[in-house]
């Protein structure tokens, strides 16, 4: 058998990445500069020398705001639509599934319809310049009202398709303890009828039964994190038996206290049931590491193999929303990866 190899070579797809949270700490440095603005200690800390009873919901929340606060222009979203698929791009992904609320940015753009279109725009440009097929899943929040879900599902409805540049999915984010997962079913079955995927978050902060509640209302395609159905096996082999994948994000988990440390985030059950499992960063300007550190950390903390990671990277194709023609190319390339690891 050869040895660890580069992960960063390994040809991958990233489908659980936040539009703010995937600032660069540079960029975000350079923006509070230009504005002249004081940033919370929970964005210039480690977020991994926090005790783990300290950290949470809370905490991230207000890093998140702070951080969203700078993002007051047109060249600033296209700025890190651009640096978000560069990073993309010099850790091997092949696609990204940006996720974003153009609500947050409207103010600043003149509704969410234009915020939406410097989103796609970038997007296409960004792809064309970097190789790495940026999509857009579009997101409504807990926090808010699920009327304006609906609204928000109607104008992502308009932008459907599957390509660089295009809206591929909706989604459901923020605190998973908010609202009533079957208020937002209606803005789901719009975007379904679209022909949109189904992107809920669920199965972090809440156990199973949350899970329970978001499968049989919201009809996902993917879960975002999820990593908590192992909880309960039979709820598992069910969302795994009805090709449900799993957007893990090990740095999410132990930022957030869901679990002490990554060797604790279930990833091998899910791996054992079969899952189709994609690795994400989240939000890597808050939890500290990007797309390739959490394939590093998966492999150090469950000692996987070469096979297993490439197995996993197949999965992260096979969870994506690519054209089977793309899907095709990178699974040739992981097989070519894990071929060299072999030798």
């Amino acid at each position: 058998m050869g040895g660890v190899r580069d992960l960063n070579l390994l040809p991958k797809t990233h489908l659980h990445l936040h539009f703010t949270g995937s600032m660069r700490p540079a960029t975000l440095r350079d923006l509070a500069a230009e504005q002249g603005v004081r940033l919370p200690a929970t964005l210039t800390d480690d977020v991994y020398d926090v005790p783990a009873d300290q950290r949470g919901w809370f905490r991230f929340q207000r890093s998140y705001d702070a951080a969203r606060a700078l993002v007051r222009s047109e060249a600033v979203m296209r700025r890190l639509v651009r640096e978000a698929a560069e990073d993309d791009a010099a850790e091997g992904s092949r696609r990204l599934e940006i996720q974003i609320d153009p609500t947050s940015y409207a103010p600043f753009t003149g509704g969410i319809t234009p915020a939406l279109e410097i989103v796609l725009d970038e997007a296409r440009l960004a792809s064309a310049a970097t190789g790495v097929e940026v999509a857009v899943i579009v997101a409504a929040s807990r926090t808010r009202h699920p009327l304006e879900a609906r609204t928000l599902a109607r104008l992502a409805a308009r932008y459907a398709g599957q390509g660089p540049g295009e809206v591929v999915g909706f989604g459901l984010s923020n605190d998973e303890r908010r609202g009533t997962t079957s208020e937002w079913a209606r803005a789901f079955k719009i975007a379904r009828d679209a022909g949109l995927a189904a992107l809920p978050h669920g199965g972090e902060l809440l156990g199973a039964d949350h899970v329970r509640e978001v499968v049989n209302h919201l009809g996902p395609t993917r879960l975002g994190h999820g990593v908590r159905t192992a909880e309960d096996p039979a709820l598992l082999e069910q969302v795994v038996a009805a090709g449900i994948a799993f957007e893990v994000c090990p740095a999410s988990n132990v930022s957030l206290g869901v679990f002490t440390e990554t060797r604790h985030v279930p990833l091998k059950k899910l791996m054992d049931a079969g899952a189709m499992i994609a690795l994400g960063a989240d939000d890597p300007l808050i939890f500290g590491s990007r797309l390739t550190a959490q394939y590093e950390a998966a492999q150090n903390s469950h000692d996987l193999s070469n096979a297993q990671m490439a197995q996993m990277a197949r999965t992260s194709v096979l969870a994506s929303l690519a054209s089977e023609s793309s899907k095709s190319l990178w699974l040739a390339q992981i097989d070519a990866w894990e071929a060299a690891a072999a030798a």
